[in-house]
């Protein structure tokens, strides 16, 4: 069955033509209030990305995510391998909230926060309306032979083009390897650091790339999340949205005639000049309804404002509105689905806050030493050997560690010699022996609770299992 001509948008995306090739995409440059405000955003989130990696809370870095060393810092706090059930939930509750928010408010996370996004319209976007013009200019600039304005502006562009992608990869390495790493591979120079340099332009050319040529198809073709709106969003959505009982009326869209009553010929607000179309990043079209390439950027709802109110027409023909709203004119609802999202979200949320506060600033696990079962020595004592691994999760030296056996009644018996101190973010190893009188066990495993204390100040507290000798008077 052929497609209506009405719904034939639905079969192609606006990045291809008829032929299957790319179809560029030249949007025109965008203005209005809501661009002010996008702006605002953007420059702030941009400034945050860029200083992240550099700013430091109690010697850590703010944000690290140095997977080869396993070290990660989140707002300063450090995780370490024994901390990934955190991670776990913390990467859960950031899906569950951006499936919450699109639920309720569309790809607006795409349009306002995503760094594609804001790298792509507010860094590079700007810098080729300043170099290449407009959309019109443009668009006579990609027709036009090549000249010398054309490979002059061509140069210009791509080379500033690749010197901010490789600022982009330095910072990108920056939250990966460490800030302070970084300053120092820079400052030692990069042919002491070749794999890293190479690490570095591969980065820095696939962040070219994909500003330079795929551009807005990161969004259509590449990103998982756009194909999540199928399944996330309803009629309830709160999305840039076409009014099209306005819009559109008994008659239709029409073009603007000075000193028509339009409200009297039936025809509807939309004056069918295609400037939402020219501004689209994605090149669609928003009158066809909600579609996939939409990243909620709002450029055309700020472009029809302007048109209606130069034709003295109402603003928000294009505005933030859910289908039900634009049919019914029914306010927005807190639904069931959007309650039950909430519900997870604190439940989540309530999880990861206890576990934090749980969390101790020093990570002992001591293990029976492998293949050793227990000693009888004299006066009825039996002894275990352990070895124990103490993590010090903070930037700061633990001293004067030392160990005490809480219960049964006994005591610890360390083989280093000397003060026991664990380096800052590192590791400390030893052996010890646990050394218990067979009175106080009540059978051949036993439960034994162990303290560490640096100093006076209880740091950690443990358990181990102790073997002994099987007691018959007490077991059978």
């Amino acid at each position: 069955m052929d497609t209506p001509e009405n719904e034939r948008f639905r079969d192609t995306i606006g990045t291809i033509n008829e032929e299957g090739k790319r179809a560029w995409v030249y949007p025109k440059k965008p203005s209005g209030k809501l661009y002010q405000y996008r702006k605002y955003v953007s420059y702030f989130l941009l400034a945050c990305l860029f200083a992240a990696p550099f700013i430091k809370i109690n010697g850590n870095q703010f944000l690290l995510f140095n997977v080869l060393e396993r070290r990660f810092n989140i707002f300063g706090f450090p995780f370490w391998p024994q901390d990934f059930y955190l991670f776990v939930i913390m990467m859960i509750i950031g899906v569950v909230f951006i499936l919450l928010f699109t639920a309720a408010f569309g790809r607006i996370f795409c349009g306002w926060i995503c760094p594609q996004t804001i790298f792509m319209e507010m860094v590079f976007r700007r810098i080729e309306y300043w170099i290449d013009g407009d959309r019109g200019a443009q668009i006579r600039l990609a027709k036009q032979a090549w000249n010398a304005e054309k490979v002059k502006k061509r140069a210009l562009k791509w080379i500033i083009f690749f010197i901010i992608s490789f600022l982009i990869a330095n910072v990108f390495l920056a939250y990966f390897i460490g800030s302070d790493r970084l300053i120092q591979y820079v400052f030692e120079g990069p042919l002491d650091h070749i794999s890293t340099l190479i690490s570095l332009l591969i980065f820095t050319s696939v962040f070219y790339f994909v500003f330079a040529w795929f551009r807005e198809q990161v969004c259509i073709i590449a990103c998982p999340y756009g194909r999540l709106q199928g399944v996330l969003l309803d009629n309830k959505s709160i999305v840039v949205a076409y009014d099209h009982k306005r819009g559109e009326k008994e008659v239709g869209r029409a073009k603007f005639r000075k000193n028509e009553d339009r409200e009297a010929s039936g025809k509807g607000d939309c004056i069918d000049c295609f400037q939402c179309v020219h501004v689209c990043p994605t090149g669609i079209d928003i009158r066809n309804g909600t579609q996939l390439e939409c990243v909620n950027c709002t450029a055309c709802i700020d472009e029809c404002d302007t048109i209606m109110e130069a034709v003295n027409l109402p603003k928000g023909l294009i505005r933030y509105a859910s289908e039900e709203n634009i049919e019914k004119k029914a306010p927005f609802k807190f639904t069931p689905r959007l309650k039950g999202y909430t519900a997870v979200l604190v439940i989540l949320i309530g999880v990861l806050s206890g576990l934090l506060f749980l969390r101790s600033d020093v990570e002992a696990n001591i293990l029976r030493l492998p293949g050793q079962l227990y000693e009888h020595k004299a006066d009825n004592i039996i002894s275990n050997v352990f070895t124990y691994k103490l993590l010090n999760k903070t930037t700061k030296e633990i001293k004067d560690i030392h160990f005490k056996l809480k219960s049964p009644k006994g005591i610890i018996r360390t083989v280093k010699q000397g003060e026991i101190l664990v380096p800052a973010q590192d590791l400390a190893e030893g052996t010890l022996f646990i050394e218990i009188n067979n009175a106080a066990l009540s059978g051949d495993k036993n439960r034994a609770v162990i303290e560490v204390y640096s100093g006076e100040d209880l740091i950690e507290t443990t358990s181990v299992t102790f073997l002994g000798p099987r007691n018959y008077n007490q077991g059978g």
